[in-house]
């Protein structure tokens, strides 16, 4: 193999070019965009930047790469008009993949390179969702990948192996390509390689989807309230998002008792139905439990519940019983860090002082699964950001969960390609579960997602309005649930062992 480049060479401008060129096509894999296919030809273009790339080059190139991608990814981070936090959470998140550029050029050195640098995005994606303050995975290949032939793949292995997958494929066909070039055996290398990326598709595209287990019908209702401005406001807004889901429900109740549609099981309110906590507040209490009495079924509201001081709170997804009221709850457990609190307040404070307005009390995280009883049923609730995590969505399976639900308020990003890019991970948690996913949202996309991944119902956005739909519940664990997390593990470890052995055998050589 031809010397490694430095920054010293010429030619690493033109690499950052291509480097950057990748980021932007691949974002146009996410929403709003939404063209898969295009994911392929940017994480080409990213091999071709990293191949001959010296440790340092290779750690810049990835950066740019990653930088370039997240900026367009998340650019719905603008509507808290703060547009240096914005760049900043880019660029600091696109350390993970300057993480993968400088592994991924040591690894290009060796055989099995396109093999090693699936492991070795998988490692990073896998870092990405750790830390820092929790982590904050967003954008996730596998997520752009849930429309391919790939997308069985989370069933059987894994989200974290369907992102392997994606790369792998790019990877083999420039492999492929370098193949060609050589001086002999062209062709059988350049069959070789075609014949390997066509493999990784046809397996994934054979892979069987679809229920987990054979259980039985249950009738659930999504109610979607809408909100006034993003709901947020209090104390006025807060107490209109109530009522509305309130009366949706309602209208709902009385069409049940028409006998136009048949009783639900559950009744399924979003993310911050009440963010008056209705187990102190009568008022709030009282209006949950005559629509739960109304609609003849138990009801998962999202509320904002008190916490041991006034300046804590709980942001949870609580079962309320008609008879008996609140019972059973989750508390979320993936919080969004300058969004639901703050980290480092005086400091944080200091730097934006609007902080201490707009985020006057921290949320703070739970530690339980979400899977829930609701009357004969077992509920599997995430709330919003946590969808992102394979972690919450094994446990509440594993838990028993027959069904699961993201309950989300994206009312703050409504116009923006925020709730786009969550219902494409909603859509891989089906797949990758075998399970229905009911997505209950404050104003949209609300909406029943079916365990092969496609949509059964979605409600109109921006409106009150609910959804009755009958599903299949889920009784069997997918080897991705339960196996994911592991091979992912087994891919980092994997990574690290390969290059701690070269770090050893150059020292030696030394």
């Amino acid at each position: 193999m031809p010397r490694a480049l430095s920054f010293a060479d010429r030619t690493w401008f033109r690499r950052t070019a291509l480097a950057v060129a990748a980021g932007l096509v691949v974002s146009c894999g996410f929403a709003p965009v939404s063209q898969p296919w295009s994911v392929w030809p940017g994480l080409i273009l990213l091999v071709v930047a990293l191949r001959g790339a010296s440790v340092g080059v290779g750690a810049w190139l990835g950066w740019a790469f990653g930088t370039s991608f997240l900026l367009v990814l998340l650019s719905w981070v603008l509507v808290f008009e703060i547009p240096g936090a914005y760049v900043a959470l880019a660029a600091f998140e696109g350390l993970f993949y300057g993480a993968f550029g400088a592994a991924f050029a040591a690894l290009a050195r060796l055989r099995a390179w396109p093999v090693l640098g699936a492991l070795a995005w998988m490692a990073a994606e896998m870092l990405r969702s750790l830390f820092p303050f929790g982590g904050f995975p967003w954008g996730r290949l596998a997520f752009a990948a849930v429309d391919t032939p790939l997308a069985p793949i989370a069933r059987w292995l894994g989200v974290s192996a369907l992102s392997g997958a994606v790369f792998l494929t790019a990877a083999l066909a420039v492999w492929a390509f370098l193949c060609w070039r050589a001086e002999s055996g062209r062709v059988r290398r350049l069959a070789l390689g075609a014949v390997s990326v066509g493999a990784v598709f046809a397996v994934g595209a054979v892979l069987p989807v679809g229920i987990a287990g054979d259980g039985r019908s249950m009738q659930v209702a999504i109610v979607q309230g809408d909100v006034p401005g993003t709901g947020a406001s209090w104390y006025g807004e807060q107490r209109q998002v109530l009522e509305n889901h309130v009366r949706v429900t309602s209208a709902y109740a009385a069409q049940v008792r028409s006998g136009a549609l048949p009783p639900p099981d559950l009744v399924l309110w979003p993310e911050n139905a009440s963010d008056i906590d209705p187990t102190t507040d009568r008022a709030a209490g009282e209006a949950i439990t005559r629509a739960a009495r109304d609609v003849g079924a138990p009801i998962l509201v999202g509320a904002i519940l008190d916490g041991p001081r006034e300046d804590t709170a709980y942001n949870a997804g609580l079962v309320w019983d008609p008879v008996t009221g609140p019972g059973d709850r989750y508390i979320k457990q993936h919080l969004v860090p300058w969004g639901e609190y703050v980290p480092l307040r005086g400091f944080s404070e200091w730097l934006v002082p609007l902080l201490a307005e707009e985020i006057p009390r921290d949320i703070l995280p739970g530690d339980e699964s979400g899977s829930l009883p609701i009357g004969d049923s077992v509920v599997g609730t995430m709330m919003c950001f946590d969808v992102v995590f394979d972690g919450l969505a094994r446990s509440a399976v594993l838990g028993g969960a027959e069904l699961l639900v993201v309950q989300t308020n994206n009312a703050t990003f409504t116009g923006t390609s925020q709730p786009e890019q969550q219902w494409q991970i909603s859509r891989l948690r089906a797949i990758e579960s075998g399970r229905y996913v009911a997505v209950p949202s404050t104003n949209g996309i609300s909406g029943l997602i079916r365990p092969d991944g496609t949509v059964q119902a979605t409600a109109p956005q921006e409106e009150p309005g609910y959804l009755a739909e009958e599903i299949q519940a889920a009784t069997a664990v997918t080897t991705g649930t339960r196996l994911g997390i592991w091979i992912e593990a087994a891919a980092s470890l994997t990574v690290a062992l390969v290059l701690l052995s070269g770090i050893r055998r150059k020292v030696r050589r030394r």
